[in-house]
């Protein structure tokens, strides 16, 4: 790889990828050059906000010897032949989340990436937040034993928001997206395995509660790990504010984070970011990690990237990571669609 990464962009139609050029814009080691959308007006206007070249011909974009990488940031049922192509085209992969929406399409992307010897990784940002590595660490220490509970909330209110659920949003159309716990929850499914390794098993609840505008506004889903821990996944796409993102419960103590999703960043903090509750101590151990809002954590994704393309770090996550996440999701709405517990691997 060059001392100086270049990328282009496949589609601005997730809006992370924004943030990553914002960012990378002040890297000396990285640059993003170029961009191609299938919605010209959307990727123009991103293009034009950014200095990017524009590409009318994601073929043009893909046939430049000057792009090392592409982000892929394009509605989520158009992820595997975006990934397909540029692998094809000797281009390394970034690739936001979800990764799919099948897990045929996740075994394309795998294959794709084997054939060509490209780099890949997702775009997942959990993986990237201090404070959730902090935990992760916590946790594989024995800080709090052996777990019992854990629970995790991502959440967001763009279901509340009338400009945002609107006809034509591509988010909200469960031909390009499926539903809002595929959109949003891949996040939390990505935390957990990261955490405490695949599940065996769920069982979910997951529909439209307060709005109609999506195929499912709020989800709830328990699974079941290999040493019996269970773990809460909540997401909503209808929460305005909160606090308690995530709470690990084992039998020597307890970790938990404030601050660590949207809604939680919304309103002024009174709490410390992350603390922990050790059997005996009598109060809580607190943790001095800066409470920052869930901006802070897209924009912190971006540097183990191009580290990572430099061959100086690992990914975020493998694609074949990438794959657990969707299966992970794709069991919970089975689950709820059919009124069972399911259990992994899908058949």
């Amino acid at each position: 790889m060059p001392d100086r990464i270049r990328l282009g962009v496949i589609s601005f139609a997730h809006g992370h990828v924004s943030a990553y050029c914002r960012v990378i814009a002040d890297f000396a080691d990285a640059e993003v050059v170029a961009a191609w959308d299938d919605d010209a007006e959307r990727g123009q206007n991103a293009a034009a906000e950014f200095g990017l070249e524009w590409h009318t011909d994601l073929d043009q974009l893909l046939a430049r010897a000057d792009i090392d990488a592409v982000f892929v940031a394009s509605p989520t049922n158009r992820h595997a032949a975006h990934v397909t192509a540029a692998a094809e085209a000797g281009k390394h992969v970034l690739l936001q989340k979800p990764m799919a929406l099948t897990l045929n399409d996740c075994d394309a992307i795998i294959a794709a990436v084997a054939r060509s010897g490209v780099k890949f990784s997702m775009c997942y940002q959990m993986r990237c937040d201090p404070v959730n590595r902090k935990m992760k660490s916590l946790v594989a220490e024995g800080a709090v034993g052996n777990l019992a509970v854990v629970r995790r909330r991502h959440a967001i209110p763009m279901l509340l928001n009338k400009d945002w659920a609107v006809p034509g949003n591509w988010h909200i159309d469960p031909v390009q997206n499926m539903g809002m716990f595929m959109d949003d929850a891949s996040h939390a499914a990505d935390w957990f395995y990261w955490m405490l390794g695949k599940p065996l098993s769920v069982i979910a609840e997951i529909d439209n509660i307060v709005t109609d505008t999506a195929p499912d506004d709020n989800g709830v889903a328990i699974y079941r790990f290999a040493r019996g821990e269970i773990g809460i996944l909540l997401n909503s796409s209808t929460q305005l504010a909160a606090e308690a993102t995530t709470e690990i419960y084992g039998d020597a103590g307890t970790i938990q984070q404030n601050y660590g999703d949207l809604p939680a960043s919304l309103l002024p903090a009174e709490d410390s970011a992350l603390k922990l509750y050790r059997t005996g101590a009598g109060d809580w151990e607190r943790f001095d990690y800066p409470l920052v809002p869930q901006r802070a954590r897209i924009e912190a994704v971006p540097r183990p990237l191009v580290d990572y393309l430099k061959g100086e770090g690992p990914p975020l996550a493998t694609a074949a990571e990438g794959r657990v996440c969707i299966e992970m999701i794709l069991g919970a709405y089975q689950s709820a669609r059919e009124g069972r517990r399911v259990r992994f691997p899908l058949e």
